[in-house]
């Protein structure tokens, strides 16, 4: 498969949310102009990004909500459940581990590490905070998919190198800082403060 843009794995997981509240709402065929109103794009755009991966629909008759929903799950891979571990037992790895989409997409988070002797031990959701220093030894034994970085910035690097050391292919990174990774790692960072100014940005030039 050709390489597919960040931007259109976005708007398919835009569409899912959609579809799925469609399909709730016993909506039972939608159209590309629907789900490009829904999503803030055009109808144009809904078909191309759903041409990367084939055949949908009927001209003139539009998309089955439910079974346009289920190819996307395959396209994003959510058909299978994936380990987390979260690192970094601060506010917001807090809310990130009580934030109940994750279980609801198959992301379950099986350990949360941290360095912090007063939070090891005690537990967060139902999920025992262990100490980070064994992070290796656990990840051996306990292979996981995904890790979600939440640590201080000059934390980050070590801490995503010695998941890297222990297996780990993909990592939500929260950190403020660059990470550097093989090539065979995937990381998604999330710059709150980057996001703020996208909003600062649209708001002194509207």
């Amino acid at each position: 498969m050709r390489k597919i843009a960040d931007s259109t794995v976005r708007r398919l997981s835009l569409y899912l949310r959609f579809l799925e509240r469609f399909d709730a709402q016993g909506t039972t065929t939608i159209s590309s102009a629907e789900l490009a109103r829904h999503g803030g794009t055009t109808s144009a755009q809904v078909r191309k990004d759903l041409s990367f991966f084939g055949s949908f629909g009927k001209r003139g008759l539009g998309y089955s909500a439910a079974e346009l929903a289920v190819r996307i799950r395959g396209i994003l891979g959510l058909k299978r459940s994936y380990r987390v571990v979260l690192v970094g037992a601060g506010r917001i790895g807090g809310a990130l581990v009580q934030y109940p989409g994750f279980r609801q997409r198959g992301f379950h988070v099986t350990a949360i590490y941290d360095k912090d002797a007063k939070k090891v031990g005690t537990r967060w959701n139902g999920v025992v905070v262990r100490d980070v220093r064994h992070i290796e030894r656990d990840l051996q034994r306990e292979p996981t998919d995904i890790a979600i970085l939440v640590t201080p910035a000059d934390a980050a690097q070590e801490v995503a190198d010695r998941l890297v050391h222990a297996g780990v292919k993909a990592i939500l990174n929260f950190a403020p800082v660059q990470l550097a990774v093989p090539n065979d790692v995937v990381v998604k960072s999330v710059n709150m403060a980057l996001e703020l100014e996208t909003l600062s940005f649209a708001l002194a030039n509207r």
